[in-house]
């Protein structure tokens, strides 16, 4: 391995003095790769993430949400890290407000009620 890397060196060194350019030029299309990457994917993402701690921080008692468990109810009672949720007549869950996968949109009849 050491033997690999010393002939690398010495290659790079018979090579001549070289433009100090050619490094940066021969990284650019991998910058440009990350630089495309970090529009089309991290970035989307982390607004995306953004807009959902909005929407926890702003639930609020009488809200229909939806878990990531596909489970459907109307907030009860909120804490800071759990809320309660009425899911039918006379059953109650506590849940983490981190289990909200959304809010629930539209008129969905309720079966029970």
């Amino acid at each position: 391995m050491i033997g690999l890397i010393h002939s690398t060196q010495l290659l790079l060194g018979a090579a001549g003095g070289g433009d100090p350019m050619q490094g940066l030029i021969s990284f650019m299309p991998l910058i440009i790769i990350f630089v495309i990457f970090y529009f089309l994917l991290i970035r989307p993402q982390k607004k995306k993430q953004q807009e959902h701690k909005q929407m926890l921080d702003n639930l609020k008692r009488g809200d229909r949400v939806m878990t990531t468990g596909g489970i459907y109810g109307t907030i009860e009672g909120l804490t800071d890290t759990t809320l309660q949720l009425k899911i039918a007549n006379q059953v109650k869950i506590t849940i983490a407000r981190s289990a909200i996968a959304g809010l629930q949109k539209g008129d969905v009849s309720e079966e029970n009620q």
